[in-house]
This record gives C-alpha cells, structure tokens and sequence, in this order.
C-alpha cells in the first residue's frame, strides 16, 4: 500500500502521474525530467524536493505500476487456481500482458536493471508456475518483459500476445 495516493489535485500528484505515463510510454531512458516537469505543470525543483532525482521519481513509479500489475496477475492465477498450474501461469501473464498495453505501462515495465531489489513478478510467477527450484519464474517474466518490449518497439500487441501465448508451462 503506498504511502500516499497520486493526485492531480497536488503538485506531487500531478508530477507522479505523469511520470507513469511518460516513463510507462518511453522508459526510464527516455525521459527528461525538464519535459516531465512542464507536461505536470510543475517545475523541476518540486521533482527534487519530493523525488530527490529522477531515478527517485522512477522507484516510486515503478513500484506503484508493478503492484498494479501484481494485483492482477495474482487475481488472474487465483481464478484459475483450481486448473492446472501452467493454466493459472498463462493466465496471469495474459492478464498482466493485457493491461500494462492498455494502461501505457509497456515501456516502463519491459525494463530491467533498475531495481535493487527481488523481482517480485518473477518471484509471483515461479509461485503460481510450482516449478520448485527451476528458473522457470525468471525466465517466464523475461518473456514476458520481452513481449512489452515488442510492443513498445512496435511489434502489433496481437503478434507479442500470440507469442506470450504460446509458451508452454509445464511443471
């Protein structure tokens, strides 16, 4: 649960909602936070003064785009708990796949190396895959960045989605 919720009632608001749309459009690279600022309506020092820098912006950014993802990923696999694992996987990738296209978030969420911390997309996949001490977490979850990363380069979302699709996830 986040601190504080995002809105476009308050500088900071505006400043992190628009990161998510920038950042989740073009990717951590492809912002400057001079444009950032001005498409808020806010100038740099307030990025400064409640981000600390750019990569701060991105960090709160990226969590609160990863959670969302997460939350549905999860709802997704819950749903289908009672089928099969590589079933409730698939579905959890789809679902995830299918809203970070509609949300914008295919440029922030194909991105990897920027974060410190454990992958908790790769950590939620190897759990609802029960793959035990395989891989199969991290290597479904770069297929899946993967696929954002198509779309966001330019690849029609049905080409990535079919893709992502046909992964094959056995136990």
């Amino acid at each position: 649960m986040p601190e504080w919720i995002a809105h476009r009632s308050s500088a900071k608001g505006r400043l992190a909602l628009t990161a998510l749309e920038e950042f989740g459009r073009r990717g951590y690279d492809g912002v400057n936070v001079v444009e950032l600022a001005r498409a808020a309506g806010v100038t740099t020092g307030v990025l400064y003064h409640h981000f600390g820098n750019k990569a701060g912006l991105h960090r709160v950014v990226m969590a609160e785009a990863r959670q969302r993802v997460i939350d549905r990923m999860e709802g997704a696999a819950a749903a289908l708990a009672g089928d099969s694992s590589a079933e409730a996987t698939r579905a959890a990738l789809l679902v995830a796949f299918d809203y970070c296209v509609a949300a914008g978030f295919t440029g922030l969420l194909a991105e990897t190396g920027l974060e410190p911390d454990a992958d908790p997309i790769e950590a939620l996949l190897a759990r609802v895959s029960n793959a035990g001490e395989l891989p199969v977490g991290r290597l479904l979850a770069a297929a899946w960045r993967a696929a954002l990363r198509a779309v966001a380069d330019g690849v029609p979302v049905d080409a990535a989605r079919r893709a992502l699709a046909a992964l094959s996830v056995s136990p």
